[in-house]
């Protein structure tokens, strides 16, 4: 009696697609775990990790108008770190940040942080720079308006 070679061949190639899509999903990168903005506002990463600006974004009733900051600034490092946040159209903002410890901005006990003219019209982004640490960044910093209930109380 003659023996088929076809369930040979189609568990040979079930078996090396398996073999193939383990050989690739090793290879692709994690995604999760890179950093990322998890919210509305930027993230901003400074070649040395110890500092960095997280979730920053602009609340204004309209462009031409005020501007307030919110998000936060983290210092891992074991020194006090000033940040320097400069936007067109507002004088630059210096905000402390002590050695291992983070400082919220615009929110219930954190700092508040007031920008003049905001020179883009809520739903836009504006171009911004961030200084800490003797390195410099520039980035873009989303404006946003009271529409979304979650910031409507925090408008200048």
């Amino acid at each position: 009696m003659a023996r088929s070679a076809r369930p040979a061949r189609t568990t040979l190639a079930v078996a090396g697609a398996a073999a193939g899509a383990l050989l690739l999903g090793a290879c692709a990168p994690i995604t999760t775990q890179l950093p990322y903005a998890p919210s509305d506002g930027s993230r901003v990463d400074f070649d040395d990790a110890d500092v960095r600006g997280l979730n920053l974004m602009v609340l204004s009733a309209a462009e031409g108008e005020q501007g307030v900051v919110l998000g936060a600034l983290a210092n891992q490092s074991a020194e006090d770190v000033e940040f320097i946040l400069t936007t067109p159209g507002a004088e630059p903002v210096s905000i402390p940040v002590p050695a291992r410890d983070t400082v919220y901005l615009g929110t219930e006990g954190g700092t508040d942080v007031m920008l003049g003219t905001i020179t883009t019209i809520p739903g836009g982004n504006l171009q911004a720079t961030l200084s800490a640490a003797g390195a410099t960044k520039d980035f873009y910093l989303p404006v946003l308006d009271g529409t979304l209930p979650e910031y409507a109380e925090y408008l200048p």
